[in-house]
């Protein structure tokens, strides 16, 4: 058990203080509990010898000094550890999450987004409780067991051996009950991984549902994985259910061997009455700590199932290794690009760029064409470092890109990707979510962004501007208007790289060419490099690339590729015809 609880160590090292006072507050917490039974066994004694008034006052104060003490230092062995408890939540929380943040994109290709956030949420829960009241809870069982066992053997051994003769039954019953609720949760917990998932998917996928009018079948599909979670959950309920009064029904029967044993003891004369009502409030006071043991065993079962879930995603280190890294994070990049013999394929695929070798002056441009599934996307992946090549493979300004720390290399490239993503908040925060100025950038950088991507105008007409709420992955803007905000924010960051995946996809061919003018200028003086499908969209870039089957097919000037006879001649003329065929209709 020690061993799967581990991970959560140096956590615990931090908290080493409060949880040394919530420890010292649950020892006088149990330790004015433990003067109960004696003061009321002495009362018990001047009942029988000398009642009077001012007696049962006496001991009806000390009573109450007693429980103030134990509600004070509860409270305070409550509030210290179950806020460490938090505050380790709150700890563990962020390491996740900055830990997912450094993650490339396969991880979370091999990791459902529903997965992920049932180790952010359920587990994170179940690793708090283990932390807070399953530590306080078993301390507090085992604390107060040794202040009240030294009174139990002086009243009487032999009493004591009886009542607690019953005690190892409970042992072997909370391993075993321990040992299936563990198998049991971490089931439960990989069932709402799975519906968790499914939810992310059916809300995201939304638009795609109605569309294909599939509301019923996936509501029908989620009420099936929520009747095995509740199938399981239902399971593990019995489990619990079952633990609980088994070890109640164990104590009863040490309170009922406590009073025929104790009843004997009296009548011989070997403890008297006094005593014996010390010896009962201590086993009643027993009776819960007991029984929160089965609780405790649930927490921990929980607990440990969770850390080790929580412990084999923060063991996954990024693919992408940023300790080869000579270069300061300050070093100057200029945007000279050099691919060598790059040869590049996903972990569980064939090779997807085959021998090229490429070079790409600073400040130029290139644009690069090919048909579907040619490569492209994958080899501008490639220069922000998002998949790794080999090394030595891809170099700017001549330097491996492994010699640059990620912070530098990424922050000098402004990446446009196929796929356009907006957060669900302002046009104007989605603009400046690069901003690698850290908030400096004004309104009229932002604007003027916009309009360098052809945007500011539709903007303006929005009722809030820039200030407009785009909604979840900017559902409420069309797709071309999504891909030029996301323009907008890679040019706000004037990068020394422009990197744009065939980021003019989803425009019309008139607001490509005035996306374009207006780039034309921000283009100046940087490296930039263009996907398209478009011949228009290529055509005025320094240098042209065609890309087929990984490996580069042709390679020039727009004039030059026209006059080849290869596929970018081909789909020039085929494009041509269709403008005009467009255009005499």
């Amino acid at each position: 058990m020690l061993s799967r609880l581990s991970p959560l160590f140096p956590y615990l090292r931090r908290y080493t203080q409060s949880f040394l006072l919530g420890g010292l507050a649950l020892v006088v917490y149990n330790a004015s509990k433990a003067m109960i039974p004696l003061v009321i066994g002495g009362a018990m004694s001047d009942i029988q010898h000398d009642l009077s008034a001012k007696k049962i006052e006496y001991h009806a104060l000390r009573l109450l000094a007693v429980a103030i003490i134990a509600g004070v230092s509860l409270y305070l062995t409550r509030q210290i550890i179950i806020g460490a408890s938090r505050e380790i939540e709150f700890d563990i929380r962020n390491d996740l999450f900055s830990h997912l943040e450094a993650q490339p994109p396969d991880f979370f290709q091999r990791h459902r987004t529903g997965d992920i956030m049932a180790h952010s949420t359920n587990d994170l829960n179940a690793v708090r409780q283990l932390l807070g009241p399953a530590i306080m809870y078993s301390c507090n069982t085992i604390v107060f067991t040794a202040f009240a066992l030294p009174f139990m053997l002086r009243i009487s051994p032999r009493l004591t051996l009886f009542a607690f003769l019953p005690l190892p039954f409970a042992s072997v019953l909370v391993q075993y009950f321990g040992a299936k609720i563990h198998t049991r949760f971490e089931r439960i917990q990989a069932m709402f991984s799975d519906i968790s998932a499914q939810a992310e998917e059916n809300f995201s996928g939304a638009r795609l549902i109605r569309a294909f009018a599939q509301e019923e079948a996936q509501i029908a599909a989620f009420e099936t994985s929520n009747q095995e979670y509740i199938r399981r959950s239902l399971m593990l309920a019995r489990l619990m259910a079952m633990l609980w009064p088994t070890l109640e029904f164990v104590l009863g029967i040490s309170i009922m061997l406590t009073l025929l044993v104790g009843g004997h003891e009296i009548v011989n004369h070997r403890i008297t009455v006094p005593q014996f009502t010390t010896y009962i409030v201590y086993m009643v006071q027993l009776t819960w700590p007991m029984i929160a043991i089965g609780w405790v065993v649930n927490l921990v079962q929980r607990g440990a199932a969770s850390v080790t879930r929580i412990d084999n995603l923060m063991k996954e280190q990024p693919s992408i290794d940023d300790s080869a890294a000579v270069l300061p994070a300050t070093a100057p990049i200029r945007g000279e690009i050099t691919l060598r013999d790059l040869t590049f394929s996903y972990p569980t695929g064939p090779a997807v760029l085959k021998d090229i070798s490429l070079e790409i002056p600073a400040g130029s441009s290139l644009a690069i064409v090919g048909p579907t599934g040619s490569g492209k996307s994958t080899l501008v992946s490639l220069i922000p470092r998002l998949y790794d090549a080999a090394n030595g493979a891809v170099l700017i300004d001549g330097r491996a890109i492994t010699d640059y720390p990620l912070s530098a290399l990424r922050t000098a490239i402004g990446f446009v990707p196929q796929e356009t993503f907006l957060f669900s908040t302002t046009i104007a925060d989605n603009i400046a979510f690069g901003d690698v100025k850290q908030g400096q950038h004004s309104e009229a950088e932002i604007e003027a962004a916009a309009r360098t991507a052809h945007i500011a105008t539709e903007i303006l007409e929005f009722p809030a501007g820039f200030e407009t709420v785009v909604g979840e992955r900017g559902m409420t803007l069309s797709g071309g208007q999504k891909q030029r905000t996301a323009i907008a924010r890679a040019v706000l960051r004037d990068p020394r790289i422009l990197i744009l995946d065939d980021a003019l996809a989803s425009v019309d061919t008139y607001t490509e060419e005035q996306i374009l003018s207006g780039l034309r200028e921000a283009m100046l003086d940087r490296t930039t490099i263009l996907i398209a499908h478009r011949v228009s969209t290529a055509r005025n870039a320094d240098r042209i690339a065609v890309l087929i089957d990984g490996r580069i097919a042709e390679i020039g000037s727009h004039d030059e590729l026209v006059s080849s006879g290869g596929y970018y001649s081909d789909l020039y003329e085929k494009q041509s015809l269709e403008e005009e065929i467009l255009t005499a209709q």
